[in-house]
């Protein structure tokens, strides 16, 4: 959650296009995904057959556009603004797998997320002027990150329909994916003499990439949900230090003030989903078909 929190640092930094910095960031990240995954052996008996294939397809298009909208938030509002919206994601989770799954939306679930967006509100700073005047540059920024966590709940929804194939290989074929998704809007003549910007965008793909998911299935096969929900509010607040540390950028009062309603919902719903005294499976040390999980941290 601490290497998630400086994904907007490498991005910012590269000085690439979103569409340059994802393009790379699944090039390196099925490199360095694809090399952890054969060194484990995790190819023999991998589970995957055309049908849970075309799912962690369909997801990795849904996961590949995400960060396209993240990383152009980014640019438009601000890391801190941008990674506290996009953190509304298992808010769409819930009412997605309620319209498209039928799943059951109590009303205590549909009061967190009417509070959690109450607080989205504050957060997002926006006012009645920026509509009215202006470029409506920030409001564009605001939308993308909203738009990037539904596509992120999209994804969510699509890979939990896959089972018995470990979730390195579901991310692997996720990012493999995005390669030749993204190739055709890639702008190679934009990347050259970029000279030290390409360790940003290597970074991205084996540190936030390969590293950060290595690193978050074995914390998911070790720890109960309750202290994953917990922990996975260390990545919005490492990166609105990070912002202000590195940027000077910090949100106001008001704004402030969204994020406990945004964090307390997101507990409330994300625990109400699964008992906090389950543990989460062991998906590290079992075969293969007790290891699915999802290819994000959006189980979390």
């Amino acid at each position: 959650m601490v290497l998630s929190g400086t994904l907007g640092i490498f991005v910012v930094e590269s000085g690439a296009s979103p569409l340059n910095v994802v393009f790379f960031r699944v090039l390196f990240g099925a490199l360095a995904l694809g090399a952890y995954a054969l060194a484990r052996g995790y190819f023999r008996d991998h589970g995957l057959t055309p049908r849970k294939l075309g799912l962690a397809a369909l997801g990795g298009l849904f996961i590949v556009f995400n960060w396209v909208l993240l990383f152009q938030s980014y640019e438009n509002t601000s890391i801190s603004v941008a990674t506290v919206v996009y953190h509304t994601q298992p808010f769409y989770v819930v009412l997605l797998g309620a319209l498209l799954f039928r799943e059951r939306l109590t009303a205590a679930k549909a009061g967190w997320i009417a509070l959690a967006f109450g607080g989205l509100i504050l957060v997002s700073g926006v006012t009645p002027s920026d509509f009215t005047g202006g470029d409506g540059t920030y409001v564009l920024g605001v939308g993308q990150a909203l738009l990037a966590a539904l596509l992120y709940g999209l994804s969510t929804l699509v890979t939990k329909r896959i089972t018995g194939v470990r979730p390195h290989l579901i991310a692997l074929v996720q990012v493999v994916v995005g390669i030749p998704l993204l190739l055709p809007f890639a702008d190679f003549g934009a990347m050259s003499g970029t000279g030290a910007d390409w360790g940003w965008l290597v970074g991205l793909g084996v540190v936030h990439t390969g590293l950060m998911y290595v690193l978050m299935y074995a914390a998911y096969a070790q720890l109960p949900t309750a202290k994953i929900a917990v922990l996975a509010f260390t990545y919005p607040a490492v990166a609105m230090v990070a912002d202000w540390a590195v940027y000077g950028h910090h949100i106001g009062l008001v704004q402030a003030l969204g994020v406990p309603l945004i964090v307390a919902a997101s507990l409330k719903v994300t625990l109400a989903r699964q008992p906090a005294s389950a543990p989460a499976p062991r998906t590290a040390a079992r075969a293969p078909e007790a290891a699915s999980r999802t290819a994000t941290p959006a189980e979390c």
